[in-house]
């Protein structure tokens, strides 16, 4: 690994030497750092990464400061991106490379003397520094100076910021499997894709099926020899280095097409409770839509974008929201319908797809992308109360008569499945709760364990298991959910005073007894 590992050197006998990890920004020796060119000047060892060619970027972009009396230690990976016959595979030829790199340079920091290991831009940010920093920071003093990062660089030479007001900022590795990427991709507000090269066409199809490929700008060697920056969407697979990334920049300032041509509706989920709970691809469909649609206090979990406009409505209008988005949709406008939980569950994605049924919505494209549902959420809180087959009814008497509520209640008891109540009571509807428990006790035992799940997810929530026999009407209001158990679901006061309740798997035998 030595180039001039046989070189005299300054260094005091029997005083450990300093350990630096020099970060020279993207590429351009005037980005280096006056912290940089100060440790470059102090070392007595200079070293850094590079394949088996030999030539290293690092050193070429701090060359003017290296001087003739520097000890050089050239630290070359034995592979790059080929396979190994190393028993531990690539992983494990690496880490033996780093142990070995990292013993090379303690053998200097013994002997007195100051090492200076160069990393192209920032030597923690996906650098090899940080090996060597892993190995030796913990036996010797190390000093990391912070360097200018290939983003900055790449969003300098863009000239479009990066992250504004309280948008945040993705980073992404192009070394992640394709569905991984288009859901970081779709979630992300800005984003840098890093490590293109061979990965490059895996990237644009993940940016194109995430519907981020138009906003999608490429910048390959920043503040470099050979610079080059365009759109994605433009660029040559094969003319990719690994040395570019992709940005998706700020879009603080973006504004919905004059003339958009590819309306759409997506029904998104959002959960019990908003941001904790989203998945990456409704995360991605609510900052994508040009519109937002809903029950305003749905709409409120959702954070305000500049470009985009909002459209809050009672919560008793659902056909008429349905309507509205469609009719933007028909004009081009990509819309999100925002909707609590799963959209598929007792919420809006029923009233959307009845009213795009209609003939003149007939060519309106319509998904509904799934979301944590009240029951599951508050099955999770409990326990696992729905480990074992169970029936989801609304109490509510709004849409359906009580006698269709009573006859498929005694059904689900009668069949001993768990029961998920939704909408079990209200300011208007107070009598529906203590109802089902008198029909339920007709057919469960009075120590039937029952979930009391209230603003599961919010900051008042609450999650209580009593007796069926204790339920008491009077607590129960339209923000909380019930699980009713079966006659097998269990529970248990564990040692630290939480009662968890859960319904086995395995059904008995009635035949056994």
């Amino acid at each position: 690994m030595s180039t001039n590992g046989t070189k005299d050197a300054k260094g005091t006998k029997g005083t450990k030497g300093k350990l630096y990890g020099v970060g020279l920004g993207p590429g351009d020796p005037n980005l280096m750092t006056v912290a940089a060119v100060k440790a470059i000047a102090e070392a007595d060892v200079i070293a850094y990464h590079c394949a088996r060619h030999g030539r290293s970027i690092a050193r070429s972009i701090a060359a003017e400061h290296i001087r003739e009396d520097h000890i050089e230690e050239r630290l070359m990976y034995p592979l790059t991106v080929e396979t190994t016959d190393h028993p531990g595979g690539y992983r494990g030829a690496l880490d033996d490379f780093y142990a070995q790199a990292a013993e090379l340079l303690a053998a200097h920091l013994d002997a007195g003397r100051t090492v200076a290991v160069l990393a192209e831009g920032d030597p923690l940010f996906y650098g090899s520094y940080q090996h060597m920093h892993k190995r030796l920071a913990d036996r010797y003093d190390a000093t990391v100076i912070p360097g200018v990062t290939s983003i900055s660089a790449a969003a300098a030479r863009l000239g479009e910021p990066l992250c504004e007001d309280k948008e945040t900022l993705t980073v992404i590795p192009g070394t992640l499997d394709e569905d991984e990427l288009a859901a970081r991709i779709a979630a992300a507000d800005s984003a840098v894709v890093m490590k293109l090269g061979r990965t490059f066409t895996k990237v644009r199809t993940a940016l194109e099926s995430s519907g981020r490929l138009d906003d999608a700008r490429y910048v390959e060697r920043a503040f470099m020899d050979g610079e080059r920056t365009g759109r994605v969407a433009d660029i040559d697979p094969e003319s990719v280095p690994y040395f570019s990334v992709a940005v998706l920049p700020s879009r603080v300032d973006a504004v919905p097409a004059a003339e958009p041509a590819h309306g759409e509706v997506v029904v998104v989920g959002t959960g019990p409770a908003g941001a904790p709970w989203l998945t990456p691809q409704s995360r991605g469909a609510l900052a994508s839509a040009d519109d937002l649609v809903g029950y305003t206090t749905y709409l409120d979990r959702v954070p305000v974008r500049p470009w985009q406009r909002r459209h809050g409505s009672d919560n008793k209008v659902e056909s008429e929201r349905a309507e509205f988005a469609l009719d933007l949709a028909r004009r081009g406008h990509r819309v999100a319908v925002v909707s609590g939980g799963d959209p598929g569950v007792f919420a809006m994605a029923t009233a959307v797809l009845e009213v795009a049924s209609e003939d003149r919505y007939a060519d309106i494209p319509v998904r509904v992308l799934p979301g944590v549902t009240a029951a599951n959420a508050a099955a999770a809180k409990a326990g696992a109360p729905l480990g074992h087959d169970y029936a989801t009814l609304s109490l509510s008497d709004r849409l359906k008569p009580w006698e269709v509520i009573a006859e498929r209640l005694r059904a689900a008891a009668a069949a001993d499945l768990v029961l998920a109540l939704y909408n079990p009571g209200s300011r208007s509807r107070t009598w529906q709760v203590g109802k089902a428990r008198e029909l339920l006790l007709e057919l469960r035992l009075p120590d039937t364990p029952v979930v009391l799940a209230r603003d599961v997810g919010g900051p008042e929530e609450s999650i209580r298991v009593v007796r069926l026999a204790d339920l008491d009407p009077a607590v129960v209001d339209m923000r909380t959910l019930l699980i009713v158990g079966s006659s097998q679901t269990q529970a248990v006061t564990r040692g630290d005073g939480r009662t968890v309740a859960w319904t086995p798997r395995r059904y008995p035998d009635r035949a056994d007894g």
